[in-house]
């Protein structure tokens, strides 16, 4: 009786591998080694079954069950193969959308304040405008221009290794005119408003030293047809505006543009010698005098943005290195326009954790 319980437990065990070695017969390739050899093993395993005999199930079980175990239940090389290739798959998809689709920036100085604050982390579209070769300036595709009023990273004309982000003034045949801190496009003033006059500051970062500061601003709102935004101004502006209502401001600020007093050359790259040049795929624009002995706050005299370019500012008015100081920006060296805040910390102290410099209420944010 006990035999007889024996070969039925042997039979079992002979049907289950013998299921299993046919179905990785089936469906794995490049079985290492001995892969005829199972076949063989399967085959004199289900004849003893198939005759009902005990003996010969008993005897080839052993060879089949030992070449299971090397062939079916260890891993093999292309299951290995198989894992590697997955892993770099992931990994060039992932490069493929960051060079064509999507990319990460860091925020490292405060020209953007206060819509984008020092170590801000960004997502960038950089398919919204067009396709273009990774890594290049060469566009393959356009699908729109960037529009006044939008946030965009690009390739600085002047500094080619490094990226800047700004936001579009004027587009292409576009005038453009700074006189006390008023923005004229086409000879008309951008809407705005004052928000904030004493009560506005910041922290600002110096990455020379790595010090955090406390500055003193203005804040006003900007609109651009149905965009609104936030700028920042030096503190006295709010003064300066009281006096120039009433006809007493008779100095231009020192961050008017273009500049009243100078030989009126559009603004460009340093060349040798001092003399302004073009940078990476960048024209000049044009200066035109519109009006001689204007009074200070009044247009007077514009730059006219070149064909193919785009005028930008930084929201800090008075702390932006931009057009005003080296002219327009190339639409084939523009990468994208930012989209959201993804991640966002400020000062890090030692007595602080990381988690308390954390930002969370700029976290999610979309770019204005």
């Amino acid at each position: 009786m006990r035999a007889a319980q024996l070969d039925r437990r042997v039979r079992k065990e002979a049907e289950l591998l013998s299921r299993e070695a046919r179905a990785a017969l089936a469906l794995k390739r490049g079985l290492r080694g001995k892969a005829g050899d199972l076949q063989s093993a399967v085959a004199a395993v289900d004849t003893a079954l198939a005759a009902k005999d005990a003996r010969g199930v008993r005897h080839h079980l052993p060879v089949l069950d030992a070449l299971v175990d090397e062939l079916v239940k260890q891993p093999n090389k292309s299951s290995t193969r198989d894992y590697v290739e997955s892993i770099g798959a992931a990994i060039l998809i992932a490069l493929a959308l960051r060079a064509v689709v999507i990319e990460a920036f860091k925020i490292p100085s405060s020209s953007m304040y206060p819509t984008l604050e020092v170590n801000d982390h960004i997502f960038v579209n950089k398919l919204l405008y067009g396709l273009r070769i990774p890594f290049t300036t060469t566009k393959l595709l356009e699908w729109r221009k960037p529009e006044r009023g939008e946030v965009i990273v690009f390739v600085q004309p002047c500094e080619p290794d490094k990226d800047y982000i700004k936001r579009v003034v004027a587009t292409a045949g576009q005038t453009v005119e700074v006189r006390c801190n008023v923005v004229y496009v086409d000879g008309k003033p951008v809407e705005q408003k004052l928000v904030l006059g004493d009560t506005c500051s910041y922290d600002d970062y110096n990455d020379r030293d790595e010090t955090w500061f406390a500055t003193a601003c203005s804040e006003y709102s900007e609109h651009v047809g149905d965009r609104e935004y936030l700028t920042y101004h030096d503190s006295r502006r709010p003064a300066r505006d009281q006096l120039a209502r009433t006809g007493a401001l008779t100095t231009a600020d020192s961050r008017d543009f273009p500049i009243l007093d100078s030989d009126h050359e559009a603004p460009g790259c340093m060349g040798p010698a001092g003399k302004t040049v073009a940078g990476l795929n960048q024209q000049l624009g044009t200066i035109v005098e519109t009006r001689h002995g204007a009074p200070a706050c009044e247009p007077q005299l514009h730059y006219v943005v070149p064909p193919g370019h785009v005028f930008v500012m930084g929201d800090n008015r008075a702390n932006s290195n931009d057009s005003r100081y080296w002219g327009s920006v190339p639409i084939e060296n523009i990468k994208g326009k930012a989209l959201f805040i993804w991640f966002s910390y400020g000062e890090l102290k030692l007595d602080r954790k990381l988690l308390r410099s954390v930002r969370w209420d700029r976290i999610g944010n979309f770019v204005p």
